[in-house]
C-alpha cells in the first residue's frame, strides 16, 4: 500500500467535523445574522439574509456552545438562544419579531440540549432545577450539555463534594473542552474556600490606595464580602449586613469588602449611601478582580465568614443567615 493510499484511508477514518447552519426567518427580506462562538478563543461570524434565508458552513474540532443575533435591515438587533453547533446540519426557524424564541435542532448535540432545556421548562424554585441538573449529568456523561448544566447551576456557592461527584465521571473530552475546563476551575475555587480551610491570603488597596492585607484582620471573626455598586442583588443585601455589623463589631466582628467595581466614583458612592462603614478594598477591574478569581467566585454577592485565625467557618449567609450564625459564634 502507498502513501497516498494510507493517507486517503486515514482522511476516512477521521470523524466528519464539517458543519452547516441553515436559516429561515419569517417576515424579514433581508439583514444579518451573527454567530458568536464561545471558546477560549471567542468569535463572530456573520451571514447575508436574502428572502429570510441565510447560511453558515465550517470545520469545528468538537461541539461548541454558541449564540445567534440578528441585525435586520432597519438596523434594529435582537439576540437569539445560545444552542450547541456540531458537525450535520443544523436548521434555523424564526419569526422577524420573535427572534430570541428561534428554535435550533438538526444535530445530536443539539438535540440534548434541547432535552435538558425542556426539563427545565416552567421550574421556578432553585432546588427542583439543581436536581434536574443532576439526573441529566449522570445520565450524559459523553455530552458538552452536562458541563453547561454544570456552569449553569454549580458555579454558585458550590459544595467542592457534591461538584467533583458530578465531573469527575465525566468522559475525558467533556472534562477537557472548553466548558470542562470552566467547572474544573470553579472546582479549583471550592475546595480551596471549603469550609474548614484557611482563607486564601490576599492584599488588595482600599479607597485611599493603600494596602490591606486580610491576614491583618486576624484575632476578629471578619465576613469577607464580594460585592459591586451596580449589582442589585448585593445593594439589596447590603442593609442586612450593615445590620449584623452594628450588632456585632463591638463583639469581635468586622467586615472585609472586596468590590467588583470598575469606576470608583460609582464605588465610593455607593459605600457611602449604603452605609457600610468598614474596610473596602478593590483593584477596580470589574469581574477580572484579582481577589475574586482567586476565590472563584462567579456570582455576587458572595461571602465568606472567617474565625479568629482566618479559618473559613461558612459561606453564602444571606438574609438573617448571618445575623444567625453570628449569635452562634459571638453570644
Amino acid at each position: 500500500m502507498n502513501v497516498l493510499s494510507i493517507a486517503i484511508m486515514l482522511l476516512l477514518a477521521r470523524p466528519d467535523s464539517s458543519y452547516s447552519l441553515t436559516g429561515s426567518i419569517e417576515g424579514l427580506d433581508k439583514g444579518w445574522v451573527y454567530l458568536s462562538h464561545v471558546g477560549a478563543t471567542p468569535k463572530m461570524d456573520s451571514a447575508k439574509v436574502l428572502k429570510g434565508k441565510f447560511s453558515f458552513s465550517g470545520t469545528i474540532a468538537a461541539p461548541e456552545l454558541c449564540s445567534i443575533s440578528l441585525s435586520g435591515s432597519g438596523g434594529e438587533r435582537q439576540n437569539g438562544p445560545f444552542f450547541f453547533l456540531g458537525s450535520g446540519q443544523s436548521m434555523l426557524t424564526a419569526r422577524k419579531d420573535a427572534f430570541s424564541s428561534a428554535l435550533i435542532s438538526g444535530t445530536p448535540v443539539q438535540e440534548e440540549y434541547l432535552q435538558f432545556a425542556a426539563s427545565e421548562k416552567g421550574v421556578r424554585d432553585e432546588g427542583v432545577l439543581k436536581q434536574k441538573a443532576k439526573a441529566f449529568v449522570r445520565t450524559h456523561p459523553a455530552s458538552p450539555v452536562s458541563a453547561f448544566a454544570l456552569l449553569e447551576y454549580f458555579s454558585y456557592n458550590t459544595n467542592d463534594k457534591e461538584l467533583d461527584s458530578l465531573y469527575t465521571p465525566l468522559d475525558g473530552p467533556v472534562r477537557d473542552s472548553y466548558l470542562g475546563l470552566q467547572v474544573k476551575e470553579i472546582l479549583r475555587g471550592a475546595r480551596l474556600t471549603a469550609i474548614g480551610n484557611p482563607a486564601p491570603a490576599f492584599t488588595q488597596a482600599d479607597v485611599n490606595g493603600k494596602p490591606v492585607a486580610l491576614s491583618s484582620f486576624q484575632g476578629s471573626y471578619v465576613l469577607v464580602d464580594f460585592w459591586a455598586s451596580w449589582c442589585g442583588p448585593c445593594r439589596m443585601e447590603n442593609p442586612n449586613v450593615v445590620k449584623a455589623f452594628h450588632q456585632y463589631h463591638a463583639k469581635g466582628f468586622t467586615i472585609l469588602g472586596v468590590s467588583l467595581d470598575d469606576q470608583k466614583d460609582k464605588w465610593l458612592g455607593a459605600i457611602k449611601k449604603d452605609g457600610l462603614d468598614w474596610t473596602q478594598v478593590s483593584d477596580l477591574k470589574g469581574w477580572d478582580n484579582q481577589v475574586a478569581a482567586q476565590y472563584g467566585i462567579k456570582g455576587i454577592p458572595m461571602n465568606f465568614l472567617l474565625d479568629k485565625n482566618g479559618v473559613i467557618v461558612a459561606r453564602g449567609l444571606t438574609g438573617e443567615e448571618l445575623e444567625k450564625k453570628l449569635a452562634e459564634l459571638l453570644p
